[in-house]
């Protein structure tokens, strides 16, 4: 039998990793796994090798989305994964999460000088309430004096419903300067990977979290939000029914 060319071992060794991982590898994990498994190797040679796998291998990898690469027998079949993920029992609620969120985009992203958890059903309207609520005001040292902005930001501990989340955090945009969502690090990558896009097209920021850990959330900005000019009736309107919940407005 004759002895497998490099390529061909490069080829292998990728189609190995990736029936290792149920959630697909992207470029730089498969890279690192050449590098790890082949260190006498030309770092230069593999690119080519990864690039190519779906084409090179139609009928074993799939690429669902830019950068990421998974075995067909996981895309053909995806739902155990998400499913294993939802059946955590004892999984903290989203409201464990809005204290930590509000003093995340208050204190670290510096988004807002004040952030106050909200949920529930404050606003009364079907368009929903932010999970987080919170207003960029000028500070008294300020020497160039902004109108007060709004931030709101929606919080999902759940990988099933990302769309419905993203759906939210447009519709808050009608009364918020900036609008969040924040979502498991866990989730499936490939909807990760389109909720990133959505996210970088629609001005909206996202941010990923351990939503096992309400302690340490490890709070990961992947997209900032874009500023944007809420219409200003709606904005008015939501103010007035939290102004009581803020220091000063």
């Amino acid at each position: 039998m004759p002895a497998l060319s490099l390529t061909a071992k490069f080829r292998q060794k990728c189609l190995q990793l990736l029936a290792q991982a149920p959630n697909g590898l992207r470029y730089s994990e498969l890279k690192r796994g050449l590098e790890a498994a082949f260190p006498e190797a030309k770092p230069q040679t593999f690119p080519r090798i990864i690039v190519g796998l779906n084409t090179d291998c139609p009928e074993l990898v799939a690429k669902p989305a830019k950068g990421l690469f998974i075995a067909r027998k996981f895309q053909t079949n995806p739902q155990p994964i998400e499913a294993t993920e939802e059946k955590i029992i004892g999984k903290p609620s989203e409201n464990e999460f809005y204290i930590s969120f509000a003093e995340y985009v208050e204190n670290e992203l510096q988004e807002c000088t004040e952030a106050i958890p909200l949920g529930g059903n404050i606003f009364a309207d079907k368009w929903g309430t932010p999970d987080v609520f919170g207003i960029q005001k000028p500070r008294d040292s300020d020497i160039f004096r902004q109108p007060i902005e709004v931030l709101s930001a929606e919080i999902k501990t759940s990988t099933s419903g990302l769309i419905t989340a993203f759906g939210q955090a447009c519709s808050y945009k009608l009364f918020s300067h900036r609008s969040y969502i924040v979502v498991p690090s866990a989730s499936v990558k490939p909807d990760l990977e389109r909720l990133d896009a959505l996210c970088m097209i629609f001005g909206i920021g996202l941010v990923r979290f351990d939503a096992e850990n309400p302690k340490r959330p490890g709070y990961d900005i992947r997209v900032r939000a874009a500023r944007h000019d809420p219409d200003s009736f709606y904005v008015n309107r939501c103010l007035k029914g939290v102004e009581d919940r803020f220091h000063s407005l």
